[in-house]
């Protein structure tokens, strides 16, 4: 299985990503969907929210 390919790789988050990302958790969505959403890897969306404080809800 090939490793999947994120267009943003290694870009750094600018203010429209970060308001969508913050937009998202509020609404209750989970890490994998928002990740999806923003074109990044679920570790990078994980990281930046915890560093912004952005609490992402843990979906089971």
């Amino acid at each position: 299985m090939a490793a999947e390919r994120f267009e943003r790789h290694k870009q750094p988050w600018n203010a429209d990503e970060a308001g969508k990302l913050r937009l998202l958790a509020g609404k209750g969505h989970g890490l994998k969907a928002i990740a999806k959403a923003l074109s990044r890897s679920e570790e990078s969306t994980k990281d930046f929210a915890k560093k912004n404080k952005v609490a992402i809800v843990k979906k089971r």
